[in-house]
């Protein structure tokens, strides 16, 4: 599959959403229309380095610090759904906070939520971001005219492109990183920020 979607334009991509004004419907109709002005085959590689990043965040240490943030109700699915918003927020912050989570008591939508309970958070300040899971594969399905598969042949596409960038052994393994890292060290900035029972 030829594709012209390298790390650099998906980040490029994911930086100029963060920087969009506008509620998240708004920013993501913008990312939809930009995938739409692209080959379809563009949307399929998006979506590959999207799951690619989310993978690599998927650590032990970075559920807890979501879990911390979110007074211990991040459930797996939404843990999935933080990874999402975290790619959301920029290759800078995505970076510095997959190698150091505790780096999320920087991140601005993180500080708004201190001192607040849960319950009243609105939607769009959640560190969750579902929806973005899905911009591609609506981009790709317009683009294609297979808006009525219910998405079959772009998780087709997503896969067969995956696994041509997947290492033999990776293919082999199939491991998730999260249980199987060690906890590693605390997390004095959030815990700080967010002590137990402050917002569950």
């Amino acid at each position: 599959m030829l594709v012209h979607m390298n790390d650099d334009a998906f980040w490029a991509l994911i930086d100029e959403l963060g920087r969009r004004t506008g509620d998240r419907d708004e920013r993501l109709e913008w990312l939809r229309t930009e995938l739409l002005r692209r080959p379809a085959a563009e949307s399929v590689e998006f979506q590959v380095r999207l799951e690619e990043a989310c993978e690599a965040a998927d650590t032990r240490e970075l559920w807890r610090a979501a879990n911390r943030v979110e007074g211990g109700a991040c459930s797996d699915d939404g843990f999935h759904y933080f990874t999402l918003w975290l790619v959301g927020q920029g290759r800078k912050v995505y970076e510095s906070v997959v190698a150091d989570p505790d780096a999320l008591a920087d991140v601005p939508g993180i500080r708004v939520l201190v001192g607040r309970h849960h319950d009243v958070w609105r939607d769009d300040e959640w560190p969750e971001w579902e929806e973005l899971d899905y911009v591609a594969q609506d981009a790709y399905d317009e683009l294609t005219g297979q808006e009525d598969d219910e998405g079959e042949e772009f998780l087709d596409a997503v896969e067969e492109l995956e696994e041509e960038r997947e290492e033999p052994e990776e293919r082999e393994e199939g491991v998730r990183t999260r249980g199987t890292r060690p906890e590693g060290l605390a997390l004095p900035r959030l815990t700080a920020l967010f002590p137990l029972g402050s917002s569950a």
